[in-house]
């Protein structure tokens, strides 16, 4: 599986390789604010927990009330950013099989992932995931509930706060809730292709 993957992104990289630079990213205007006229959110936090509800999405306050969620729930066997199990694992104790390598052979066996989130939007509720930051895309995206351990420094207003904060990597994955679709029948259905449960969880 690894080797194909990698002679795909060599061909990739190859056809890319003669291009003498990227083109720019497109300008546009930070103050537009095309869904309606915003006041500042007094606690952003606040903000932010209130709107993941609203799309079927989760806070919990710290690690503690993370492992009792998945305990309760019999998610006991997932994946870890090796960068934050070892301030996590002393909350979860015994019964939890976590491993801090995801390994794709085994891509069913992982009931949850926690990784890292590169920033939140706390206007809509959304968690935001780049390369840079997580450990492990498939990590956070194929399990059926995914983690996000986010810095309160990176907790964002709005959109246009958000893009003028992430600089230049190109793979940004934006998480308004569980993944859903209505493609079927417009009947609403989620974790179709994704994690079915988005939980955030914030640290200094």
């Amino acid at each position: 599986m690894d080797g194909e993957r990698e002679r795909v992104l060599g061909r990739v990289r190859a056809a890319l390789a003669p291009l003498a630079r990227r083109a720019p990213m497109p300008e546009y205007d930070s103050g537009l604010e095309l869904a309606r006229r915003r006041a500042a959110a007094a606690d952003p936090l606040a903000e932010f927990a209130e709107r993941i509800r609203a799309v079927n999405g989760e806070v919990v306050p710290d690690a503690p009330a993370l492992a009792a969620t998945l305990r309760e729930r019999g998610w006991t066997r997932g994946y870890c950013d090796p960068a934050l199990w070892g301030e996590l694992a002393p909350h979860f104790g015994q019964g939890f099989t976590v491993e801090t390598r995801f390994d794709r052979s085994r891509v069913d066996d992982y009931q949850f992932g926690i990784t890292r989130g590169a920033g939140a939007i706390a206007e809509t509720g959304t968690i935001i995931l780049n390369d840079g930051t997580s450990s492990s895309r498939i990590g956070a995206l194929a399990p059926w509930a995914h983690v996000a351990v986010i810095s309160r420094s990176t907790l964002y207003g709005d959109l246009p706060e958000a893009v003028a904060a992430l600089g230049s990597d190109p793979n940004v994955v934006w998480c308004t809730g569980p993944s859903k679709t209505a493609d079927v029948e417009g009947i609403l259905i989620e974790g179709m292709h994704g994690p079915g449960v988005q939980i955030a969880m914030f640290v200094a």
